[in-house]
């Protein structure tokens, strides 16, 4: 349920109205104490207040304005856009809602919480030829999710949001007029399953709505029954992290099954009848049959837990069919209590293939015809099933090598066919090795099949028909095979490989880094879910991104190869521009004849562009907007600092645009520390970076002070040791990386080092404690939805897995809390009051504040109501920017003049 802590309550109700109040004027720029004393002033205030006008007009910008050629019709002939009117407001986030165990109810509308604070206001389509967009209608007093083409593309079908329900409407592509499907009466239960979908002939809505004679909600008793119970039986270790919204009493389990329990219905969308199918369940997952004749279910299960989330609560997937008997079992996962045991949320899947079940890896529905397919080991070892027709010996290698082998053993690409008995299946392709991933043909009739073996990536194609010949389409040493949808690479290592993970020493990749083939393109099939897209002359299409090890001169570049499947020909036919980043969002057509670009630069905003692939002619289809030029043209350093022990990282400094060379100013550092066991291992994160890039920025973009003066440096300090072990140098790596990069951009001229502020996010807001307690450097901090005392968070943080008991040292080192009374400079806190990131509880800022008054420090802390971990409505955005900025403007900016008094 909402908890909330007492003293809030109030917060959140007379006190953060949404009143705004102007913040100080630029007229006491010149006068110090006057703007000492107006900031001083807003910083008491307890309503919602507004930034500096410069930086009010960069937070709300109308980025959401910009027009994305993304999402394409299955016809590739209209594109989808959803509007939005920009940054929502707390009036949304503050309607009444309850968690259980992780899990956000809006109660009066029985959907997720997310669909009621987000939502599209809008849907428009986009011409890809022309540029033309035409809205479609939806209904007033709503907002619209889940947007599912029709298999045909002719019909768009979407889940209209209410204020005390959601609804299915289908509009009409050629009218844009738009009909609701779903009753009055039963309107959709969207808490656990919040998606629609559409059966493969276009005729039916697949959908869990409020089932039948529901009754009313199971109300908290008006008398407590007895204490709260936690018990712990078992001998046996179970370190949990810290999850927020965790069960609480037993009437809330009754609640949980009252909002999660729906009916399984298939809509028709000409009549609007609805068929039943099954019994109501407390459904996490659907994934109907092209047909719409059976259905792979996900099912909630009893019983529910105080210790973990309800993504960990016990769960079953089936086979229904069209009346809801249970045909097959797929699996059954009990609760999951335990930290090592296989956690995750509702769903297995779909058509796009999941781990699937023990023995039916990828198991998913057929692109044509009817049943499903799934990996399985080899049949002689196996056991169970035929080979049929289609079967037939394993390949004896092909063109381009012999097939992959060794660790995996033998594996079959197997035919479930209904009613999915043990007995009902046909061996498809019978490898002679193991089989990662895989994609069909639209027709079913040809597979592409994925495979790793000895350090060697494969994805081979074969005909079902004449299952011994295997055509190679791409084999490389340590490359990883991969099945991409729509479009080429992305701004960075999407569909080439990106940077390395951080934290612990990775291999040393590079060799397949830098000459990544790229992954296989598919398309949306004609019955859903995704088919390898194949040419009419027979070709199958690679996309990625090309890097290069001198990324600053040599920018990522996406790239498309075309490979003719039979002779393994390959021939690129698309190459990114050297100073621009452009990307391909989608082909028009199997032939790659024309296709939509994405593209931008340093200086331009992303537009959409029509390419024709054969002349390589690009005609502009929007016409989007920098709508914060002052940010764009901000001057941008890229400055690498060395550390005494010779560990080099980069720091990037923003700077105003009007810099006059040799001027000192106020910095602010916004940083988050990241582990590492080696230079390699932290330079391999940077190899993504593209100087082409266009400046993104966001309503929390901390480089928006510079419209107030300040040099913004932005960096990730490394944090170095001995792998599993980095933390034990934390403070000590903390503080040398700090001092490194103030002398660096102190002798390169660009900050004054007596006037420095210093914050961060999270674990970046966690850090910033520690720079303030264990460094004279900074004169102010800001520290957001940070957890200070780590002896809260005794299981494990962050990137350190050992627990409080295993590094007992390391663990209270790290613990500002313990050090409140060293701590230097004044320091701003903010906390969102519903953060539900697990190990930043509120209850941590609320006692570091507590400490800084026991120890007589200069501090503040703002608690936001209704927000997560990381506020996103209009009201706290701004509010919190006023916030910032009169605080740096106190204590940095005026550091040097009289000292302001602490803030009351």
């Amino acid at each position: 349920m909402m908890r909330t802590p007492r003293f809030i309550r109030l917060a959140s109700g007379a006190l953060f109205t949404l009143l705004f109040v102007a913040g100080p004027v630029l007229a006491q720029a010149n006068d110090p104490a006057a703007a000492i004393a107006a900031d001083k002033a807003l910083l008491a205030k307890e309503t919602y207040q507004l930034p500096p006008a410069e930086i009010a007009k960069l937070v709300t910008a109308p980025r959401h304005l910009n027009i994305s050629l993304s999402q394409p019709s299955p016809d590739r002939k209209y594109f989808l856009k959803a509007e939005s009117e920009g940054l929502p407001s707390v009036t949304t986030y503050g309607k009444p809602h309850n968690y259980y165990a992780g899990l956000q109810v809006d109660p009066k509308a029985n959907r997720v919480r997310t669909l009621t604070t987000r939502g599209s206001t809008g849907l428009s389509l986009i011409d890809p030829v022309t540029g033309k967009s035409t809205s479609i209608a939806i209904p007033a007093g709503s907002t619209v999710s889940s947007p599912a083409w029709s298999p045909d593309g002719k019909q768009l079908a979407y889940v209209a949001n209410f204020d005390a329900a959601s609804h299915v409407f289908v509009a009409d592509i050629a009218t844009g007029k738009s009909v609701q499907v779903t009753s009055a009466k039963n309107s959709l239960l969207a808490t656990l399953v919040t998606s629609i979908e559409w059966t493969a002939d276009g005729k039916n809505i697949v959908a869990v709505v409020l089932p039948d004679g529901r009754g009313t909600e199971p109300k908290k008793p008006d008398i407590a029954t007895g204490p709260q119970v936690r018990l712990w039986l078992d001998p046996v270790k179970s370190p949990q992290r810290q999850f927020a919204s965790l069960m609480e009493e037993p009437w809330e389990f009754e609640q949980l099954k009252f909002y999660t329990t729906g009916q399984l219905t298939v809509i028709d969308v000409k009549t609007k009848l609805a068929k039943k199918i099954g019994a109501p369940a407390m459904i996490q997952s659907v994934d109907a049959s092209p047909d719409g004749q059976f259905f792979r279910v996900s099912v909630m299960q009893e019983p529910f837990s105080y210790v973990v989330q309800y993504s960990s609560f016990g769960n079953v997937e089936q086979i229904w069919d069209a009346t809801g008997k249970v045909v097959a079992e797929l699996q059954k996962r009990p609760l999951r209590e335990m930290p090592d045991s296989t956690q995750g949320g509702a769903g297995f899947g779909g058509r796009g293939g999941a781990a699937g079940p023990l023995g039916k890896r990828l198991l998913s529905w057929m692109p044509a015809g009817s049943g499903m397919y799934y990996i399985a080991g080899d049949s002689a070892a196996a056991g169970g099933g035929r080979a049929g027709a289609a079967g037939g010996a394993a390949p004896a290698g092909g063109r381009g090598g012999r097939g992959s082998g060794g660790a995996g053993g033998r594996q079959r690409v197997v035919l479930w066919k209904a009613p999915f008995g043990a007995a009902d299946t046909t061996t498809l392709y019978q490898a002679d090795g193991a089989i990662s991933s895989l994609t069909f043909t639209d027709d079913a009739k040809q597979v592409f099949i994925g495979t790793t073996a000895n350090s060697t990536g494969e994805i081979y194609h074969v005909d079902l028909a004449t299952p011994a010949e295997k055509h190679t389409i791409v084999r490389a040493r340590a490359y990883t095979p991969t099945f991409t949808a729509g479009g080429g690479g992305g701004r960075g290592g999407v569909g080439g490989g990106g940077g390395a993970s951080r934290g612990a020493a990775a291999t040393d990749d590079s060799l397949m880094f830098y000459a990544n083939p790229g992954g296989m393109m598919t398309k949306r099939g004609t019955l859903g879910g995704q088919v390898a897209m194949v040419s009419s002359d027979h070709a199958v299409y690679l996309s990625g991104t090309q890097f290069s090890p001198n990324y600053l001169q040599n920018a990522p570049r996406a790239f498309v190869d075309k490979v003719d499947v039979k002779t393994g020909t390959k021939t690129r036919i698309f190459q990114s521009a050297t100073d621009a980043v452009e990307t391909v969002a989608a082909p028009l057509d199997d032939d790659f004849a024309k296709a939509i670009v994405h593209r931008e630069s340093s200086k331009e905003v992303q537009d959409s562009y029509l390419r024709d692939m054969k002349a390589g002619t690009m005609t502009k289809l929007t016409a989007n907007k920098d709508f914060a030029p002052e940010f764009t043209n901000a001057l941008r350093k890229r400055i690498t600092v060395t550390r005494p022990d010779g560990f080099k990282f980069v720091v990037k400094l923003t700077l105003p645009a009007d810099y006059k060379a040799g001027t000192r100013l106020p910095a602010f550092f916004w940083f988050y520390p990241y582990e590492y066991t080696e230079q390699a291992n932290y330079d391999r994160t940077l190899r993504t970076e593209n100087v082409n890039a266009f400046p993104t920025g966001g309503p929390r973009t901390m480089e928006y002070f510079t419209q107030l003066g300040y040099a913004v440096a932005n960096f990730d300090p490394p944090i170095v040791g001995q792998d599993g072990r980095m933390n034990d140098n934390y403070v000590t790596d903390l503080v040398t990386n700090l001092s490194a990069v103030i002398d660096e951009l102190d002798k390169q001229g660009y900050i004054d080092r007596t006037r420095l502020g210093i914050g961060g996010h999270s674990y970046g807001g966690f850090s910033t404690m520690n720079a303030l307690t264990h460094t004279p450097f900074f004169k102010a901090g800001i520290a957001g939805d940070g957890m200070y005392n780590r002896t809260l968070t005794p299981t494990s943080f962050q990137n350190e897995r050992r627990d409080f008991w295993q590094a007992q040292k390391t663990y209270t080192e790290m613990s500002p809390f313990f050090y409140a009374d060293k701590m230097q400079g004044a320091i701003l806190m903010y906390h969102s009051i519903e953060d539900q990131n697990v190990g930043t509880a509120p209850e941590s800022s609320i006692r570091m504040m507590q400490a800084m008054r026991a120890n007589g420090k200069t501090a503040a802390l703002f608690m936001y109501p209704y927000e997560d971990h990381g506020p996103a409505t209009k009201e706290s955005d701004l509010d919190q920017w006023a916030r910032w900025t009169a605080w740096l403007d106190m204590y940095v900016k005026h550091a040097n003049d009289k000292k302001p008094n602490v803030v009351p």
